[in-house]
């Protein structure tokens, strides 16, 4: 079966949000265009990885074009969005590798989201040329979704990002784990109940 690519370039919006409450939220990359719509579920820690690479690729463009690049430093209030994802949230597939990339011709941000795909190999060697081959693989490889944002629409997608990884549950002052409403047992407090 051939490589199915959600291709966006550019996207009308792409965002990251999630489904669910906190503690048992799921995340998702969405990316719509001309009445399509693509959802990508992933980790909450591939959102925040994700949305910190994405500020450290940026300013290094900046930085390596002397601030001629059309990268704004901060996200722009004209293309921040706040809205919720688009339902239904169908997930298309689960994220397993992610990449991004800056096209200098273009002026644009790659963000490129790979499907997980579980390997099968006897050893370290076996493990190493499967994962090879799949990377290499352009026309069966596991399904992909790809996007191309300008500077601005990638600076609002790292803020949005971060701003959704951070609205889950508080972080315990003593041992930093999320609080649950109902508290959480504390291994700073030599296992009493902590509330919230």
């Amino acid at each position: 079966m051939s490589r199915q690519v959600f291709l966006y370039d550019p996207p009308d919006r792409f965002v990251a949000g999630t489904v669910g409450l906190p503690g048992r939220r799921t995340f998702f990359l969405q990316a719509s265009a001309a009445g399509r719509v693509t959802s990508v579920s992933l980790e909450k820690s591939q959102v925040a990885a994700l949305a910190e690479r994405i500020d450290e690729l940026l300013d290094e463009v900046v930085r390596r074009t002397g601030g001629n690049a059309p990268v704004p430093a901060v996200a722009p209030t004209d293309v921040s969005d706040s809205a919720p994802l688009d339902a239904p949230v169908e997930e298309e597939f689960r994220v397993g590798t992610m990449a991004l990339a800056w096209d200098g011709e273009e002026q644009r941000m790659i963000v490129e989201a790979q499907a997980l795909v579980e390997l099968d190999a006897s050893d370290e060697e076996d493990l190493a040329d499967a994962e090879e081959r799949l990377l290499q693989d352009e026309e069966n490889g596991p399904p992909m979704l790809r996007v191309r944002l300008s500077g601005a629409q990638a600076r609002a997608f790292a803020k949005r990002a971060l701003d959704v990884v951070n609205a889950g549950r508080p972080p315990c002052p003593l041992c930093s784990l999320p609080l649950d409403s109902e508290g959480h047992v504390c291994p700073r407090q030599n296992g009493y109940r902590r509330g919230a």
